[in-house]
């Protein structure tokens, strides 16, 4: 077992492991805990009641945070014609066909975050499916990456879109902001991201659907919330 250092020991006593919190309580008392000397990440994990192993209870999908990520956000858009146009008005860092391609399979470049494609290239993007898809690049229509609509999913990449996909144990794992967000900006990006995989439950899943919510920061302890008040505060948002 691997030894913890003291910082984190003493953090550790201030909370109790078994108790379930409200969300703003739990995002206040992850600030009174960090000790971290850069701006933590606050990550949630959502145990959801579905088997992934069935195809018709996959979860996934992608969710526009109110309130970004608190990072920069580099795009990469496979585009011609008017929609690389498009793109590059929309903020898009870098725009290209078949050059972007080669680049990618020729020079090993990855110097992006998120790709969009336009559907006509994708005949072309899926030559280096085999880099990208490992890399969580390629681009996808069951998450919106695949669309003629290039000007607006440029916009909410930049805005601080994240995808998600159940695990196989059953849970979702994503970012929601940064630990020198405020508290109630937070508890809206929270919100957004439950009412996402509300809205996306499966018609097959049985029994108990959002079975427990964990809150972190990257130094920080895993906080378990209070799941019926986190749904609440998805539906008063």
């Amino acid at each position: 077992m691997p030894t913890r250092g003291r910082r984190y020991r003493q953090m550790s006593q201030q909370f109790d492991r078994t108790q379930t919190y409200e969300a703003g309580v739990a995002i206040e008392l992850l600030k009174k805990l960090s000790f971290a000397r850069f701006d933590e990440t606050v990550e949630v994990a959502v145990n959801l009641g579905v088997n992934p192993r069935h195809a018709d209870q996959m979860v996934r999908g992608a969710v526009v945070f109110p309130h970004g990520l608190g990072k920069t956000v580099r795009v990469a858009v496979f585009a011609k014609g008017d929609k690389e146009v498009e793109a590059r008005e929309a903020g898009a860092d870098f725009v290209g066909g078949e050059d972007l391609v080669n680049r990618i399979k020729d020079e090993g470049w990855l110097d992006f975050d998120k790709a969009i494609a336009t559907p006509d290239m994708m005949g072309l993007v899926g030559r280096i499916g085999r880099i990208l898809g490992p890399r969580g690049l390629m681009p996808n229509p069951k998450v919106g990456t695949v669309t003629f609509n290039v000007a607006q999913a440029v916009r909410e990449m930049k805005a601080g879109r994240v995808e998600f996909r159940v695990e196989r144990a059953g849970i979702v794992h994503a970012p929601i902001g940064k630990l020198s967000f405020e508290t109630d900006s937070l508890k809206n990006n929270l919100a957004a991201l439950i009412d996402t995989l509300v809205r996306l439950k499966p018609a097959t899943a049985k029994g108990v659907y959002m079975k427990g919510i964990t809150l972190s920061s990257t130094m920080g302890p895993g906080l378990k919330l209070e799941v019926n008040s986190t749904q609440a505060i998805s539906q008063a948002s």
